[in-house]
């Protein structure tokens, strides 16, 4: 009679457990005990995947492709003896599947900025798993911790403007963990609001009613002094 096999152990030989799109994997199933020979089946959430015969108590390996979402999941491995319906599931592995992020986009509701004023940065990727991170620039220099979204949602800063220096060009890195993945936004620029730009209207209107007054008296003249002129005759 063969002897009672004992649980298999399914293991990940080749590959991660973040995927990418069409990445290879590789994983062997091989039981701890047992008799030759052993047949082992592959499944996917109780779908089965693959199966093959060993000769021997030698692990045997599954080459898996990961060519779309439907393929990751929770895969384990049965053991078997032919003559038996009686088979040793191992544990299960899980796959998460990993998409790349585009490229995020970097928002203000101004482009310009007053002194004292407190400026929103927004930062969002659209696409790639979750979590994001994102971090903000300006010029080169990080001026942020690293802000992880688990949600799809706009990572957020407030820059407090003192001075000029607080102007210039901001940007943002998103990182999801996928391989080389790091991408920038676009450059936003805002500029630092003269504190006479205020006055500048002010002026304007003043010298238009001063100039309205001029030509006021220029017209009131001949109605009123020369009048006089010939009344003093």
């Amino acid at each position: 009679f063969p002897e009672v096999l004992s649980n298999p152990k399914l293991a990940l030989v080749q590959g991660s457990f973040n995927v990418v799109m069409n990445q290879n994997v590789t994983l062997s199933c091989c039981p701890g005990s047992g008799s030759a020979p052993v047949r082992y089946t592959l499944f996917k959430d109780s779908q089965q995947v693959s199966s093959s015969n060993s000769s021997d108590l030698t692990p045997v390996l599954f080459h898996l492709t990961i060519s779309s979402a439907s393929d990751v999941g929770t895969y384990k491995c049965k053991a078997e003896y032919n003559t038996s319906r009686d088979g040793k599931y191992s544990n299960s592995l899980n796959f998460t599947l990993i998409e790349p992020i585009s490229k995020p986009v970097l928002s203000s509701p101004t482009s310009q900025a007053k002194k004292g004023q407190n400026v929103t940065l927004s930062c969002f990727s659209e696409n790639g798993s979750l979590p994001i991170t994102y971090i903000f620039f300006k010029g080169n220099q990080s001026i942020s911790p690293r802000k992880t979204m688990q949600k799809r949602e706009a990572a957020v800063i407030f820059i407090f403007v003192n001075s000029s220096t607080d102007s210039g060009t901001y940007k943002c890195k998103a990182n999801n963990g996928f391989p080389n993945s790091a991408k920038y936004s676009n450059s936003l620029n805002f500029t630092l609001a003269e504190e006479g730009s205020h006055s500048q209207p002010l002026i304007i209107s003043l010298g238009l009613i001063l100039l309205l007054l001029i030509i006021g008296f220029a017209l009131a003249i001949p109605f009123f002094i020369i009048p006089s002129y010939k009344a003093s005759e």
